[in-house]
């Protein structure tokens, strides 16, 4: 039972790896603006993170279709296309390992509260090393993010904003449309 749900959590995870580095692509146009004289003040998008203290699925994903329509989408230079890929493969690796540390942390609470008296000191300890791997894994797709974005010219990063601003004003339409359908099936 095991092996199938890996492979499902696998794409769901690149697709989110996919996303975070084109969010993270389209926070360079905002972290630039901001650094003009009068620029822009507003805060960069985020990524989301999963409660467990990784970055949904970071182990994996970086790279693949995604990647290369991120690519194709801001006419990148066979040039741009090698360093970023190869920063990208980087992560990756540097991701699974936060992924591997993430799943032993929460094996550990798996068995920490299937204990008859949970001790609530080990509960916190675990706690804590979750969020520092929360933090290094949101320091490193940060430090991603900016070594993309000295790969990629001003125009690619404004190309690649208004296309997560398309993206991200589309998932919101359809976030609306499944929240009416599911109101609709509830009355």
């Amino acid at each position: 039972m095991k092996t199938s749900k890996i492979p499902s959590l696998r794409r769901p995870a690149r697709l989110m790896l996919g996303t975070l580095l084109i969010a993270g692509a389209g926070m360079f146009t905002l972290t630039a603006a901001e650094a003009a004289p009068g620029g822009h003040h507003g805060g960069g998008p985020g990524h989301e993170m999963r409660g467990d203290g990784l970055g949904g699925g970071m182990g994996g994903g970086m790279g693949g279709r995604g990647l290369e329509r991120m690519l194709d989408s801001v006419n990148a230079t066979a040039e741009q296309r090698t360093q970023i890929q190869a920063i990208a493969q980087a992560a990756r690796a540097d991701m699974k390992t936060q992924h591997d540390a993430g799943r032993a942390l929460r094996q550990q609470e798996r068995q920490l509260f299937a204990q008859p008296t949970v001790d609530a000191r080990a509960a916190e300890t675990l706690r804590q090393q979750k969020m520092a791997l929360h933090e290094q894994a949101s320091k490193r797709m940060l430090q991603v993010k900016l070594e993309i974005s000295r790969v990629l010219t001003p125009e690619q990063r404004k190309a690649m904003a208004d296309r997560m601003a398309q993206r991200s004003a589309m998932m919101e339409r359809h976030r609306a449309e499944r929240g009416a359908l599911e109101g609709a099936r509830r009355n």
